[in-house]
């Protein structure tokens, strides 16, 4: 079990350089092709005209600047990936679109990087959306310039299918860690089934050659994702396993509330499975 493949998407602005520095860390890391998806799609306009003169030469305008930026998204990919394999695809479409019909040749997707307020959807990918559609782990990395190393993991434990999925796509960088804790946050009277939980996902990943320590804290739900934090900071670990919960309502993802702390606002490296 290893990954083989890395997909991310490069934009032209500077804020998604942590996203193209931790997927060339990781690619580096396990001798993976490092597959860069330059998307982007002109969204139509409506323009007061009545001879059509004026929206002939504004879209004339937005072409060549969606050429610009594409060009522009490529050279940073480049710039980041070195002498690393890579596979480089220009695609005139939504970013998340692109990227979730890519990832059918990807065994990883890294997202994030940057702020989410003010998304563009017709050139920013949406990390949440990936994260529940694509089919594929996504490693959500920081809005800060961080290098990615994985040495210390903490594995957010919910004893759910999505958490099982995270459990089991993490596997090729729990195998590499120093040190892995699996910790569950729990109400009081869920202690003795959390504990029973956590010592069975040691002893599973034990068997697969993965040494880790068991932790439950007792905490009320809306304060889980802070807690994940803390303890995440107290064991120095740089990246976080965890599912991903969520679904869509009226056109839009509603997110659980671990996971919307986690994607919004990392912390540290996240890596999500649905």
């Amino acid at each position: 079990m290893t990954i083989a493949s890395v997909l991310v998407h490069a934009e032209p602005d500077a804020a998604a350089s942590p996203r193209l520095a931790c997927a060339a860390a990781v690619a580096e890391s396990f001798d993976a092709l490092l597959m860069g998806v330059g998307a982007e799609l002109l969204q139509s306009t409506a323009v007061a005209d009545p001879f059509g003169m004026l929206a002939m030469e504004w879209q004339g305008v937005m072409r060549q600047q969606l050429e610009d930026n594409l060009k522009t998204a490529e050279q940073a990919f480049r710039q980041h990936a070195r002498d690393l394999r890579t596979d480089w695809r220009t695609l005139y479409q939504p970013p998340t679109e692109a990227l979730c019909h890519i990832a059918r040749g990807a065994d990883l997707i890294v997202a994030g990087g940057a702020p989410l307020t003010g998304a563009d959807y017709w050139r920013q990918a949406d990390t949440a959306e990936l994260a529940i559609r694509a089919g594929r782990p996504v490693l959500v990395a920081p809005p800060t310039q961080r290098t990615f190393h994985g040495d210390r993991i903490l594995v957010a434990w919910k004893d759910t299918r999505e958490a099982r999925r995270a459990l089991a796509d993490a596997m090729p960088f729990l195998k590499r860690a120093e040190a892995v804790v699996v910790m569950e946050v729990c109400a009081e009277d869920r202690v003795e089934a959390a504990e029973f939980h956590t010592s069975e996902v040691v002893a599973h990943l034990k068997r697969h050659g993965v040494e880790a320590s068991a932790r439950v804290e007792v905490e009320a739900d809306e304060r889980a994702c802070a807690e994940i934090n803390i303890q995440a900071r107290s064991m120095a670990a740089d990246l976080i396993v965890a599912g991903c919960y969520g679904h869509s309502r009226m056109r839009e993802w509603v997110m659980g509330g671990v996971s919307q702390g986690l994607i919004h606002a990392p912390e540290r490296f996240v890596l999500l499975s649905h």
